[in-house]
């Protein structure tokens, strides 16, 4: 199959521009509470982990699996580059840190995905890539969501999850 010089021409500047920036370039797919306009990435990175439950009884009186903390590692390509917990905090292999605070959120793309976030960093440690993030989006999950017949107190459930993160600064 032989494609025409013109529509070659189009094919290749489309891939240009989605490769210098992938985020503008995928801003249709990211709503609108979350999406952040005029700033700067610092880094993205793929964050495979997973998210802690605990079965505890709600206010409701009721058992029920409710999260407790996130745990993954954040990877650029095949390299570990930092890890993700309780805060929810991230913390780079350079030493630097951020905690941060959820500013907004959306539905994942299925139910069984934890929601998108946006995420305005709150506290910072360390000299490094972090040291100058001001915000924090969480794109792209897969999996991470877990419900079903909790009768035991205390017991843990870890599912698995993926995600992209995104640190920025204006």
């Amino acid at each position: 199959m032989r494609i025409p010089i013109g529509l070659s021409t189009v094919c290749l500047a489309v891939t240009a521009i989605i490769s210098v920036n992938p985020q503008r370039a995928g801003a249709a797919n990211i709503p609108e509470n979350i999406e952040i306009k005029d700033a700067t990435i610092i880094e993205t990175v793929h964050a495979e982990g997973v998210q802690i439950y605990e079965c505890k009884t709600g206010s409701d009186k009721k058992m029920s699996w409710q999260f407790r903390e996130p745990l993954a590692t954040l990877l650029k390509g095949d390299t570990t580059v930092g890890r993700h917990f309780a805060g929810p905090s991230w913390q780079f292999a350079d030493g630097s840190s951020i905690k941060g605070k959820v500013a907004g959120q959306a539905s994942g793309a299925t139910l069984n995905d934890i929601a998108l976030l946006r995420l305005d960093v709150v506290e910072h440690r360390g000299d490094g890539a972090l040291s100058k993030a001001t915000m924090v989006q969480r794109l792209d999950t897969k999996g991470g969501v877990f419900s079903g017949a909790c009768d035991q107190p205390g017991a843990m459930h870890l599912e698995p999850y993926t995600a992209s993160y995104v640190f920025l600064t204006n």
